[in-house]
């Protein structure tokens, strides 16, 4: 098998495992923050959580037995905007509460049968590519070159070694010590622990960004035709997916294509399996405009940010990179601050009919 087919066909596997995980588990970044929030129930972000270490751990094992190269990652940048990647990650925020549930959320909800996920795909789909290559291009150029952050680390082992620490000490320093305390977090809580679902799930969601450096990083390294070290992120792909079923005598596939097809079929083969499988609609018109605009607002977040509440959530936070604490932390202000405006009363207008 050739490089290219590897990285395929591993991808191909990486989504279905993640797509089967996560419908498993119900892992969702979104249902983690509300529960934790609003309903006082932890246990979806303690397993969040446990997919996070589950990735650091793996990803660094991987880097550190030189197995896979993470400093050639997308996140692996030592020149990067800090307030376009905040407020990118924001607008991603606001709109994953907007569309209840981010792009990851929305590709395992449709391979249950739900159709409103497919209206937010194609308008996240839309949204990205409208910011990387679009319309908004110009503008995410021109606010990109603004306040750029000029350093010479691109992680944060990076700047500890900075303090005359060795690169091995500094990063097992930062992972250990993460590790610990997600662990803490996650098997502190007894209903946690003794729910093998949430744990297990949240295992194979990590395990499954691991896998996707190993397949993008040595299945399918080629001197001849290299392509970026990647793993689990759903807004560039999103989007390739959807022009490459629209152009796909002049597109190829490539690892994110195989992901997102995963996703979906693993999805999809388990609520068979559950017997879970249904189609699923809009109740009412607000609620479809809601998810479009939430779908548009992840689109766009997500191509300024570059990247998702996976992409940077967890396979950007396993390489310790500094980019995605920033996005990650605006994923987080965003989200906060539309479930706060959504948990306000909604005025009596609200519930009137939609003409449009």
């Amino acid at each position: 098998m050739t490089p290219v087919n590897a990285m395929i066909w591993g991808g191909f596997a990486v989504g279905i495992l993640f797509g089967v995980a996560s419908r498993w588990s119900g892992l969702c970044l979104l249902r983690g923050l509300r529960g934790a929030w609003y309903e006082g129930d932890r246990r979806p972000i303690r397993t969040f959580a446990l997919a996070l270490a589950v990735a650091l751990l793996g990803s660094q094992l991987l880097y550190s037995a030189g197995i896979v190269d993470l400093s050639q990652s997308i996140y692996a940048r030592t020149s990067f905007p800090p307030l376009l990647t905040f407020v990118g990650g924001a607008l991603f925020g606001i709109g994953m509460v907007m569309a209840n549930g981010c792009g990851a959320r929305a590709l395992v909800l449709l391979g249950g049968g739900n159709l409103r996920s497919l209206i937010v795909l194609i308008c996240l789909a839309v949204g990205a590519y409208l910011t990387m290559t679009g319309l908004l291009a110009p503008l995410r150029v021109a606010a990109g070159q603004v306040l750029v952050l000029e350093v010479d680390a691109a992680t944060v082992p990076a700047l500890i070694e900075r303090l005359g620490i060795g690169t091995g000490i500094a990063t097992w320093l930062v992972v250990g010590g993460a590790i610990a305390a997600i662990g803490w977090f996650t098997l502190s809580d007894a209903s946690t622990r003794r729910d093998p679902r949430l744990l297990l799930g949240g295992a194979a969601v990590g395990c499954a960004v691991v896998a996707g450096w190993y397949v993008t990083g040595f299945l399918g390294a080629d001197d001849f035709e290299p392509a970026r070290v990647a793993s689990a992120s759903f807004i560039a792909p999103v989007g390739d997916s959807l022009l490459y079923l629209m152009l796909s005598t002049g597109k190829s596939i490539n690892f994110g294509v195989a992901l997102v097809a995963g996703v979906v079929v693993g999805s999809f083969l388990l609520a068979v399996a559950q017997g879970s499988l249904a189609l699923q609609g809009f109740s009412t018109p607000q609620a479809m405009v809601r998810a479009m605009t939430g779908g548009l607002l992840m689109g766009i977040g997500g191509a300024l940010a570059a990247g998702c509440s996976i992409g940077h959530g967890l396979s950007g936070l396993s390489t310790l990179a500094l980019i995605s604490i920033v996005a990650s932390g605006g994923i987080l202000a965003g989200a906060a601050f539309a479930l706060r405006v959504r948990s306000m009363p909604v005025p009596a207008t609200e519930t009137t009919p939609l003409h449009l």
